[in-house]
């Protein structure tokens, strides 16, 4: 019967080291996820929730917040520099910035990179909508965070023009259907 203690007491001991690895930080845990699939989800008007908030420090030193995005539809894209869907859809999200800047605005969310990397990316690719690196605060990422928000990298948020998700496309963007689900978000 005085082993039954000493057994509980190592469960005990081995769940808790467990817990704590777990929650390790280690830059292996804190690596973006990469999408390995494409998903694209459209969300009806009445079913887009509420208008997103965010602050943010865009790398030129502009600082924006959401509202500043309204009147327009936002695309939202959230990347890091060395994912590979990430590069292998730069220079579309570029392409389509510029076919619908009458109807949208493009800005790019760095989850993971310093801003000379993102510099030196956007000047890679030819980026020229916004760009911010939303490493140290998250602002970005947690005003879309829950259901509508990156759940890996990359992930493409479509927001109307009022400031809410419309559309959600995790994975590498299709160009042409970026350009349809821009289209249906301004209506």
């Amino acid at each position: 019967m005085r082993l039954r203690p000493a057994l509980l007491a190592l469960a005990a001991g081995a769940l808790l080291a467990l817990g704590l690895t777990a929650c390790s930080s280690s830059a292996v845990t804190q690596q973006p996820a990469i999408a390995k699939t494409k998903q694209v989800t459209e969300y009806p008007d009445g079913q887009r929730g509420t208008p997103v908030d965010f602050t943010t420090d865009l790398v030129s030193g502009t600082t924006k917040t959401a509202a500043d995005y309204r009147g327009k539809v936002l695309v939202v894209n959230f990347w890091y520099a060395s994912c590979p869907p990430c590069r292998a859809e730069a220079k579309d999200l570029q392409s389509v910035s510029q076919d619908t800047k009458a109807k949208a605005t493009f800005l790019g969310v760095n989850v993971r990179d310093e801003v000379d990397t993102i510099t030196a990316y956007d000047r890679t690719f030819g980026v020229t909508y916004d760009t911010t690196s939303d490493v140290s605060r998250a602002a970005v990422q947690l005003a879309f965070a829950g259901t509508r928000g990156p759940n890996a990298t990359p992930t493409t948020l479509v927001v109307d023009p009022t400031g809410r998700v419309s559309a959600r496309i995790l994975g590498q963007a299709d160009p042409s259907t970026l350009r349809a689900l821009i289209r249906t978000a301004a209506e």
